[in-house]
């Protein structure tokens, strides 16, 4: 166990308490990707308290904490604030009943169904034990609070806020995610760990008339249906079975009423790469596919292409995953295990490294029920366990909450305190 582990077990009793009663706050009170400013302000706040200088505010609501203790490396961990637009449906006695406005203006429930309040609480803890114990470690700690990861947009922003000599370089980035998987265990994976992920919103455009003449129309409701269907070729007939990809069209709209035929027709789609030549080649088929279905249909205009949002791969650095592992194996034993293969989810954690270029590396930590994952497994039926942006995912507390923790100090410490965890 090293020496941080071994403060977190000294640790006052009450803390694990103190961090539960925080996470169900904060779970009771989550905020839109950029409105973060609640969450942020608890977070700064016992920041502040632990004695770090503050900075509050990056990238719109971000927050940037720094302590110096000594000569050292430059260790950056950062945590995501932000929950997601959908109604919680958990039957938790502390789950959310928040309403909110999106970026668009429209009412939308609001809920941490992705667990970014987790990493909250996980890094608040995590300050607390190292600020308490300043004699286990040795360099300079900087702590992130990001906004907007949801929408892929607060990194960008803190990254683009973050200033010349504002904030010290750091040396090596780190950060973690609670996923469906044995609560008590963690998992990681050098190299690519979570694909790139684009996503794009396709106006076709075509010319209304009245459901009782088709003829004088060009409809684009058969235009998107024909679309939408031949863009599911790019996967299954384009791309080799080797090489994963995911493309997904997630919102179809057009028309008002069942007797008018729209003038137009928009197209929501998702899709998930692991390579970049991958990623061109398919952007590349999407603009190729579109035009041709509205040239096929007669279409008086080209399609129009808008970016939603763009997540860049997350590849851990090697040698640096070699030396969090090396700790977890430490600290966790057979709960700590090399992940199968990479995940079709997507991070803007890497953001920060890809900008920088800086080392990092991003794990996973269980927060699924021991009995329920394994009966489950039994079962085949894994894939039915509510997973994150499911409206009934909800990590269970305990040990996920005491495992987040003790990952992130681990990892920290073979950077901070290398003489005990190497």
């Amino acid at each position: 166990m090293n020496a941080l582990a071994q403060a977190l077990a000294a640790a006052d009793p009450t803390l694990i308490a103190k961090l539960e009663a925080l996470y169900k706050d904060i779970h009771q009170h989550p905020e839109l990707s950029m409105q973060e400013v609640r969450t942020a302000r608890i977070a700064a706040d016992a920041m502040q308290g632990f004695g770090f200088e503050v900075t509050r505010n990056v990238g719109v609501t971000g927050v940037v904490c720094v302590m110096k203790n000594g000569d050292g490396p430059t260790v950056m961990l950062r945590a995501d604030m932000d929950a997601l637009p959908m109604v919680e449906n958990t039957g938790l006695p502390y789950a959310s009943t928040v309403m909110a406005r999106d970026a668009e203006g429209d009412e939308v429930g609001v809920a941490h169904s992705c667990g970014h309040d987790m990493h909250v609480t996980w890094m608040i803890g995590a300050a607390h034990i190292l600020s308490a114990n300043r004699a286990a470690w040795h360099g300079t700690l900087m702590i992130v609070f990001q906004p907007g990861e949801e929408t892929a947009e607060g990194a960008s922003a803190m990254v683009h806020d973050w200033g010349e000599g504002r904030f010290p370089k750091p040396d090596i980035i780190l950060g973690q995610h609670v996923m469906v998987g044995v609560a008590g265990t963690v998992n990681y994976r050098p190299g690519v760990t979570l694909s790139a992920g684009d996503s794009l919103k396709i106006r076709l455009f075509g010319r209304g008339s009245h459901g009782s003449q088709p003829q004088t129309s060009i409809d684009p409701v058969i235009m998107a249906a024909a679309t939408t269907m031949r863009l599911q070729t790019i996967v299954s007939r384009e791309i080799a079975p080797t090489v994963p990809a995911v493309l997904t069209i997630g919102s179809l709209q057009a028309g008002t009423k069942e007797n008018i035929i729209p003038d137009d027709a928009t197209i929501k789609l998702n899709m998930r790469t692991f390579d970049e030549d991958t990623r061109e080649y398919m952007l590349k088929s999407i603009r190729r596919i579109c035009c041709a279905e509205c040239d096929a249909s007669g279409a008086e205009r080209p399609p129009e292409f808008t970016p939603i949002n763009s997540y860049p791969l997350t590849e851990n650095d090697l040698a640096a995953t070699q030396q969090v592992a090396v700790a977890f194996d430490q600290q966790f034993g057979k709960n700590a295990s090399l992940a199968a293969g990479p995940a079709s989810a997507s991070e803007d954690f890497s953001v920060f490294g890809r900008t920088w270029g800086v080392p990092y590396v991003f794990w996973f930590v269980g927060g699924t029920d021991p009995a329920v994952y394994a009966k489950a497994k039994q079962d085949k039926t894994v894939n039915k366990i509510p997973s994150n942006h499911s409206p009934k995912f909800a990590p269970q507390i305990h040990p996920t909450l005491e495992t987040g923790l003790q990952a992130m100090l681990t990892a920290a410490s073979a950077w901070l305190c290398p003489a005990v965890a190497s």
